[in-house]
């Protein structure tokens, strides 16, 4: 299964982590922080939502959490009012 936000389509990225160590800001021996590859993962978590009346399970991203709750949470108070 891949790594995607069911919602928003945010997914992994690679690019390069760039470490320091002692030497590498001047000093005595002017060494060049090595510089690796690594994978930027999307914040993903399984939740459960209502979909057309029926609660589906969905892998979605922290910031399309947040959004779903407030549409919910709107939705609540305005059914109440």
């Amino acid at each position: 299964m891949a790594y995607i936000c069911d919602n928003c389509g945010r997914h992994s990225h690679r690019g390069r982590q760039h470490t320091h160590h002692t030497g590498v800001a001047g000093g005595q021996w002017k060494k060049r922080a090595q510089r690796t590859d690594r994978v930027f993962r999307a914040n993903l978590h399984w939740i459960s939502l209502p979909v057309q009346g029926s609660l589906q399970r969905m892998r979605l991203c922290t910031d399309c959490i947040s959004r779903v709750k407030f549409d919910l949470q709107k939705l609540a108070t305005a059914a109440v009012a």
